[in-house]
C-alpha cells in the first residue's frame, strides 16, 4: 500500500510541476506564434502541446538527475549527450507546436513558425538555466 502511495504521489507532483513550467511555456509560444502568423492561434491547444512538452521534459530531466548524481551543474550543460538531449527536445516541441496548434480559422499553423516559438522559448528557459546555474 505504501508503494502505490508514493507512485500515486509521484505521478501527482509531474502533473503538477509540469503544468506549472508549461503554462509559462504556452504563454511565450502563444505570443510568438500569434505573432509570427499574424492571426490568432487557440491558447488552450498551445497549452496541451506545451503540457505534453514539459511532462516529456520533466521525465528526461529526472534521468539527467539520477545519471549525474543529483547534481546539476553547469558542466552538465556542456557534455554531448545534454546537447543531443537539447536538439531531439528541440525537435519535439516543433512537432508538437505544429500538429497541435491550430489558428483560429482552423488551419495548422506553419512548421516555421512552431521552430521559431521553440527557439525563442529554448533562449528564455538557457538564459534562466544558466544564469542561475552560474
Amino acid at each position: 500500500m505504501n508503494t502505490l502511495l508514493v507512485l500515486l504521489s509521484s505521478l501527482l507532483w509531474w502533473v503538477l510541476y509540469s503544468s506549472i513550467g508549461a503554462l509559462f511555456i504556452a504563454i511565450i509560444a502563444w505570443a510568438v506564434l500569434r505573432w509570427i502568423e499574424r492571426y490568432p492561434v487557440v491558447f488552450n491547444r498551445t497549452y496541451l502541446a506545451c503540457l505534453l512538452w514539459m511532462m516529456i521534459d520533466v521525465v528526461v530531466i529526472a534521468v539527467v538527475f539520477v545519471r549525474s548524481g543529483a547534481q546539476f551543474d553547469a558542466a552538465v550543460l556542456k557534455t554531448v549527450w545534454w546537447r543531443v538531449f537539447m536538439v531531439a527536445n528541440m525537435l519535439l516541441g516543433a512537432a508538437l507546436l505544429w500538429r497541435l496548434v491550430p489558428r483560429i480559422d482552423a488551419r495548422r499553423i506553419k512548421p516555421t513558425s512552431a521552430c521559431l516559438a521553440v527557439a525563442v522559448i529554448m533562449l528564455v528557459v538557457f538564459g534562466a538555466v544558466s544564469s542561475l546555474l552560474g
